[in-house]
């Protein structure tokens, strides 16, 4: 009860950047308590509590979301509102992917093998089938449409969940979506933790500049086609989560239901067209600068 009032739906739209400061807070108190509770699974237990602290203040947001839709407000404005409770749950998310990167980092050896034990065979896996997918660099450079239409309908599946997720359990998208920041967090984390390790051995110490211009490219990587591909998701869920809102309020057997269904159609075409540009940025843009 303490953790989810620290911050009310209204202050987390208009002060969206305090959600970067809670994300991170949420996230570091599920890491320590899983970790102390629950060792052996800590990397699953550390996003379900973080999730759970989370849902509350998404679900109050969504709500707030699906009143503005019952107003006669056109949808422009209505796309305009909605982009201050995406801000806040970008943030929010912003502020998880970080503290996963940063404990990454910090922790030593064998904390990490158990705490991140999920989320590094998950990334094994995905560069097991990118591999297979690219067929080196070369395949890659031969066949690029083939690789965008699969990353797009592989991320086009994961915002199908989302959205099922989000109208079936309200909120309950959120676990899917910081599963996916506690992924992001763990690759960025390890790409720092690499790379700082090799800087140390070949240069026999690392300077401020050194850390700075590694943690730049770290997340600079993932930034590029991850920050679009969340966002989608994001939509996504709040599309589900307007019309789940609205089915529990009865608002189903109003006439502005019909308003209701029309902005979440206009929020899940955004989605697919933010998922179709967040896959180009992977497969075009990232690989020029990340070859």
């Amino acid at each position: 009860m303490v953790l989810e009032s620290l911050i009310s739906p209204e202050k987390a739209e208009n002060k969206p950047g305090l959600l970067v400061l809670l994300g991170f807070l949420y996230t570091s108190i599920a890491m320590l308590l899983s970790y102390m509770i629950f060792k052996q699974y800590s990397s699953m237990f550390m996003v379900f509590l973080a999730t759970v602290v989370s849902v509350p203040l998404m679900y109050k947001l969504i709500k707030m979301e699906e009143q503005k839709d019952l107003t006669d407000q056109p949808e422009v404005m209505l796309l305009k509102e909605h982009w201050k409770a995406l801000s806040a749950f970008m943030y929010l998310f912003f502020g998880a992917t970080l503290c996963f990167a940063f404990w990454y980092v910090v922790l030593p050896s064998p904390t990490i093998s158990l705490l991140f034990d999920s989320q590094t065979s998950t990334i094994i896996s995905i560069n097991g089938r990118t591999t297979e997918l690219t067929g080196g660099t070369t395949g890659f450079a031969t066949n690029p449409f083939n690789i965008l239409s699969k990353i797009f309908f592989n991320n086009v599946k994961v915002l199908l969940f989302t959205i099922v997720f989000s109208f079936l359990y309200g909120a309950g998208a959120l676990f899917i979506l910081l599963w996916n920041a506690s992924v992001i967090g763990t690759a960025i984390g390890n790409f720092i933790r690499s790379n700082l390790a090799s800087l140390a051995t070949n240069l026999g110490g690392i300077g401020l500049g050194n850390y700075l211009s590694v943690i730049s490219i770290g997340l600079f990587k993932y930034v590029i086609h991850g920050v679009p591909e969340i966002l989608a998701y994001f939509v996504g869920a709040l599309a589900g989560g307007i019309i789940s809102v609205a089915i529990i309020n009865h608002d189903v057997e109003t006439r502005k239901f019909e308003h209701v269904l029309l902005d979440s159609a206009d929020l899940l075409m955004l989605a697919l067209v933010i998922t179709f540009v967040a896959a180009i940025l992977e497969v075009y843009v990232t690989p020029m600068f990340f070859a």
